[in-house]
């Protein structure tokens, strides 16, 4: 697949859009889910099922390669915190309570921080074209997301709601970020597979005290559908090909794809 895309690197700019505009679907699948679950049991389900799949698939595409040892266990173990665990509480409460205008402006100013966190941490170059691009493709989305309408978003002020978009916001540029970093060391499966597991043991004690047996039985075959769409798509073949994205072009440029999805997530 390297080779694939070094050889045609404009197949890295499709498989960035395709993995991050089915991150918009998402919004919708999770509105869905948590009419039956907490947002911490969605998403436990959500990586729990996501990290079944990975298991074979790392291990039958990334036979051999390096795992994680010793202090690198804390990079991981970072990984799922921020990206799997932190990121989708705060995700799936906001699909739950916020609009999903509002949701995808926040989500649409992602690349922006981490373009700088990659330029503080990772020595990422951020040139004057960058500045502009991001500017462009945040007003873009604002314009697109809102219809033309942003002042009575402003107007209408910041929400406690808001406090959690933004902290979703700050933990997945750290995800991404971080991610950079695991991938000098692990392919994108292997990077992903850990950080799925580690995230997923970290929602496992809320399912305890957060849903019942009988609750779970009676969930709707939509709630389970969203879910395993959510588990499969969402997570497992759009996370490997952003990761991939990452290790290609740089976090900075990789996240400018973000932007797709809070267009997808209105559309």
């Amino acid at each position: 697949m390297k080779n694939l895309l070094n050889d045609r690197p404009w197949l890295i700019y499709v498989m960035l859009a395709l993995a991050t505009s089915s991150w918009g679907s998402a919004f919708i699948a999770g509105s869905y889910a948590t009419e039956d679950f907490s947002p911490t049991v969605v998403a436990f389900f959500r990586f729990f099922f996501a990290f079944v799949l990975l298991i074979p698939v790392m291990l039958v595409m990334d036979k051999g390669s390096r795992r994680p040892k010793g202090k690198e266990w804390w990079l991981v173990g970072l990984l799922g915190l921020t990206g799997i665990a932190l990121y989708n509480i705060a995700f799936f409460v906001a699909t739950r309570d916020a609009p999903i205008v509002k949701s995808s402006l926040f989500i649409a100013s992602n690349p922006i921080l981490i373009a700088v966190l990659s330029g503080i941490f990772l020595k990422e170059a951020i040139t004057k074209r960058n500045v502009i691009g991001l500017v462009l493709a945040l007003t873009g989305a604002a314009i697109i997301i809102t219809e033309g309408q942003f002042q009575q978003v402003v107007e209408a002020g910041l929400a406690p709601i808001d406090l959690v978009l933004l902290f979703a916001v700050v933990c997945w540029a750290l995800y991404s970020v971080l991610g950079k970093v695991a991938l000098r060391k692990f392919s994108s499966i292997t990077a992903t597979t850990y950080a799925v597991g580690i995230g997923t043991l970290m929602l496992f004690p809320f399912v305890f005290f957060e849903t019942s047996v009988v609750e779970i039985q009676q969930a709707s075959l939509l709630t389970w559908g969203s879910i395993l769409h959510m588990s499969v798509i969402v997570s497992v073949l759009s996370f490997i090909m952003y990761y991939q994205g990452i290790k290609m072009i740089g976090a900075a440029r990789a996240s400018i794809f973000i932007n797709f999805m809070p267009l997808s997530a209105v559309i």
